[in-house]
């Protein structure tokens, strides 16, 4: 006997569509965007954390077979509770229900952080990360918490696109009351007019030629969301076989 389908397993439970966010008020949509992350986040917690008990045998040795499969639900559940994440920022910035607490912020500081903390993951994947003078870098207008997760994301797309043995370059600066922060690599880039489409989510570029983990193709659209919450944008400057710089413009403090 077939399954029912999920459409007619809901008309039988009389279960009612979740509310779309745009049809919320600001304080609502806080609501829904934290009892989605609540209940999306806490079995993937739960799941990530288990596999890694089994990883480490912390219940008793495991046959090889059993230890690569609980590897495989660890990397698995990471992966989904990352896509998690990125899907409840886009919802949270798409229904301007973003906490920003804008303030001065060093750049230097800000951007020695990022570099700090993807130090491992670029050597894993054999490219340096350097801001350019950092200590002449301005000081921006930004919420600093935003700010790092826009830099992560364009250095994690340009690690993913870069030549092995690549410097991939931070430069700043101040230019009509405004910062220009760049982040550049010379991987392959892209046509310059199939840029735009990139900013879309779930638009990815040609995965043969990058080097990183399978995305969903949100990372940049969260940066430019990101950076168009807090003042400013994100533009894109390549063409095929030039490299590809994404450029955060936001206001000078």
């Amino acid at each position: 006997m077939p399954l029912p389908s999920v459409a007619h397993a809901e008309a039988d439970l009389g279960a009612s569509p979740l509310p779309s966010p745009r049809g919320l008020d600001a304080e609502a949509k806080r609501s829904f965007l934290r009892m989605i992350s609540h209940e999306l986040r806490t079995p993937l917690n739960a799941i990530i954390g288990f596999s890694e008990v089994l990883k480490g045998e912390l219940a008793g040795p495991l046959t090889p077979e059993y230890r690569e499969y609980a590897e495989f639900i660890s990397d698995s559940g990471a992966k989904m509770l990352k896509l998690v994440n990125q899907i409840v920022e886009i919802v949270r910035l798409e229904s301007q229900a973003a906490d920003l607490e804008m303030r001065p912020e060093p750049l230097e500081a800000l951007v020695e952080d990022v570099i700090q903390g993807l130090r491992l993951e670029a050597q894993a994947m054999r490219v340096r990360l350097a801001g350019e003078s950092p200590e002449t870098m301005p000081w921006v207008m930004a919420d600093a918490r935003a700010l790092k997760t826009v830099l992560v994301n364009l250095l994690q797309n340009a690690m993913a696109h870069a030549p092995i043995g690549d410097l991939i370059v931070i430069r700043a600066h101040r230019a009509d009351g405004q910062v220009y922060l760049e982040v550049e690599d010379n991987g392959p880039g892209v046509d310059a007019l199939d840029a735009p489409r990139l900013m879309r989510p779930f638009e990815k570029g040609d995965e043969s030629k990058s080097r990183g983990p399978d995305g969903a193709g949100l990372g940049l659209p969260i940066a430019q969301l990101l950076s168009r919450a807090m003042g400013g944008d994100l533009d894109i400057r390549t063409s095929r076989g030039e490299g590809f710089t994404a450029i955060v413009r936001l206001m000078a403090a």
